[in-house]
Order: structure tokens, then sequence, then C-alpha cells
């Protein structure tokens, strides 16, 4: 079977998961790394041997065998860092959390993959957890009966130093607060498990750092199959990460998945002694890798199946732009004081809006002889 070559355009805090996850797999190669800035590039390359490069454009021009690129770089620019790998390069693209700022670039990044014959990958690795995955399966299968509350909470530390880390941090062009960063991954659980969303509340504060975006969000949510919901997510608990727990009140029975990334099964009525079967130990990974989990293994591993099987990739266009849909339900609750229906026109006036100074300090110039 033929081997699939990735290249990686950003070299950040999640980009070594990738790499290691891309050497786990069968039938996919790491060979080219590239970021702006060399020390971390050059880093990355020599962990696993490949190639770093500073410029994308020379990274796709000189490895031609580089067919799948994983966009790892600041959320807010995810949208042209991808276009630009599909339009220009016509390569298929793997795009980290929140996938897009913008529910409309997810059209357009899924138009221009089909017109390239491409193919557009988001990550939500979470929806891999073995908590998660046997929830899911409870679920379907009727074993919790009719779902009537769902209640997310995150409570995470993320002090000024991590917003000092780098210019975009913290902004709303190309970060998003604690919802759009941290909590991306635990509002996809809610319509992954839950179903699609009817209607959201939300109210939205900064309290533990001096930045532009939200820190702290509650809110009140209401499903479209007749449940009900509550929401709190929050990078202002001090000192550490403590939780990121998911819970499901059924007529048949209660699931409650907790840890401090959605790794635990920690309450599951209908089979009890399932719980530690199900649950998984990130404590392992190194520093604040133990909130990504195990999950970009699986991720790769179905994009893998993909390409090679034709084996439907789980994250359809529909299902990652719901996703988005929602998360800019929140904002929009935010910013009006009022209830806001989830599928309604419009988006946040504020998540992804325009910053050219800030574009202009991650854009990667094509070079002259590509012209």
């Amino acid at each position: 079977m033929a081997t699939t070559g990735i290249g990686i355009i950003g070299c950040g805090r999640v980009a070594e998961h990738h790499c290691d996850a891309i050497k786990r797999a069968d039938h996919l190669r790491l060979i080219a790394v590239c970021d702006l800035v060399e020390e971390r590039r050059s880093e990355m390359a020599g962990t696993f041997g490949c190639a770093g490069y500073a410029n994308y454009h020379e990274m796709l021009r000189n490895e031609p065998d580089i067919s799948l690129v994983a966009i790892i770089t600041p959320s807010g620019a995810h949208s042209e860092h991808a276009m630009d790998v599909v339009e220009q390069h016509g390569k298929s693209v793997i795009v980290e959390k929140p996938t897009f700022l913008i529910p409309e670039q997810v059209a357009a990044a899924y138009r221009a993959a089909r017109e390239k014959s491409a193919d557009v990958f988001p990550v939500f690795q979470n929806r891999y957890n073995k908590a998660v995955r046997r929830v899911k399966s409870a679920i379907e299968r009727g074993e919790l009966g009719e779902v009537r509350i769902i209640s997310l909470r995150l409570r995470w530390c993320r002090p000024q130093r991590y917003y000092d880390l780098a210019p975009w941090r913290g902004t709303f062009s190309h970060d998003g607060g604690a919802l759009t960063n941290q909590g991306i991954h635990h509002v996809d659980l809610l319509r992954h498990l839950g179903g699609e969303l009817d209607s959201v509340n939300a109210t939205m504060r900064t309290l533990g750092a001096e930045i532009e975006v939200e820190d702290t969000v509650v809110a009140t949510m209401r499903f479209a199959n007749g449940a009900v919901g509550n929401l709190e997510v929050t990078t202002a608990a001090r000192p550490d990460d403590f939780e990121a727990s998911l819970s499901i009140v059924g007529s048949k029975g209660l699931a409650q998945i907790g840890g401090v990334a959605v790794n635990e099964l920690q309450i599951f009525t209908p089979a009890p002694e399932e719980c530690d079967a199900h649950s998984e130990d990130f404590s392992g990974l190194e520093g604040r890798g133990k909130v990504y989990g195990y999950g970009h293994r699986s991720l790769y591993e179905d994009i893998a199946a993909h390409i090679h099987q034709d084996t439907p990739f789980p994250v359809s266009e529909k299902d990652c732009w719901s996703t988005l849909k929602l998360l800019h339900s929140f904002y929009r609750s935010d910013e009006i004081g009022d209830w806001v229906g989830v599928f309604d026109d419009g988006a946040s006036n504020r998540l992804g809006r325009r910053n050219d100074t800030l574009a202009a300090m991650y854009r990667t110039e094509r070079p002259v002889t590509d012209a």
C-alpha cells in the first residue's frame, strides 16, 4: 500500500502530538515541518528526523511527495493558510481546532478542496477518548434512554504569562477566548453526544487576565430534541487545570465523563463496572500535553483509512460547520444579552474580526520563483 507524505505548518504546542501520531500511523510519513521561528522548526525537525522550512510555499515546492498538510498555526490564520495550500498547491489539509473562526470559511475551504480533488480533515480529537466513545455508543443504543439534561464544565488555568507568549493570543481576530481556544472541543461534544442545539443564552466575562477576549462563559442551552443544558467554561481557575467534565442525565440512567480532559468515565449507571475500562490516564503526557490526550493517534488512523481505503472520515463538512455555528451562537447571545437561535443567520461581530497587522505577522509570502 502506498505511503502518504505529510507536511506540517506551525510548530507550536500541539504540533508534537501530530508528529508523534504520524510516526505511529501506518502508510503515513512525516516529510517536513515549517515555522517562522527557526529554533522551533529546527528542534522539531531534529526530533522527528524530517526537513525544516521557514516558508511553506518553498516546502511544498521542494517536497513534491507531500500531498497532505497539517495547519497548526494561530486560529485566525487557519483559513488563509488552508486556502493557500489547497488553491495554490492542490494539497489536502488537516486543520487544527477550532478549524476556522468564521462559519463561512468552512464552506469556502470545502468548496476549494472539491475543485482540487482534495480533502479537508477537521481536528476534534476528544471524540476519540474511550469515555466519549462509550457514552456515544450508549446514547445510540438507548442505554441511557431519552437525553434530558447535559452539563458541561471546564475549569482550566491560563494566566497572563500564557497570553503574553505571542501577540495573537487573547485576540478576537486570531485566537478567541476560553470558549474558542480551550472549550471548542467540549462545545463540539455537546453536539456529538446530545444532538443539535436549538438556542443558547450566554454571559461572558474576562476575570483572570488582561485580554480582549473572554476567559469565562456561563450559559444555558436548549436542544432540538427537547433536552436542556448548562455550560461553564473558564480559564480563570487557579493555580492549575482541574477538570473538563460532561454529564448526561437520561430517562434510564446517568453518564458522567470527567478528568482533566474528558478522559475518565466516572459514572455510568447502565454498567458501573465498565468505568475503569473506558477511562484513560493522560498524566504521563508531558506538561500541558495531558489536555490533548491520545486522540490525535486515532485521528491520523482515520485519515489514513480515508485516503488508502476510501473509508468515510467521521467529521463531515456539515458537522464542522454546525459546531462553528454553535460556537458563534454563544458569542452572539452575549453580544445582544438574550437567547439566540443556533442556526439563525449571521455571526458574531467579534470572533474572527479582521486584523491586518496581526495577519501580516503570520503570513508567508509566495516566493517570486513560484509566481
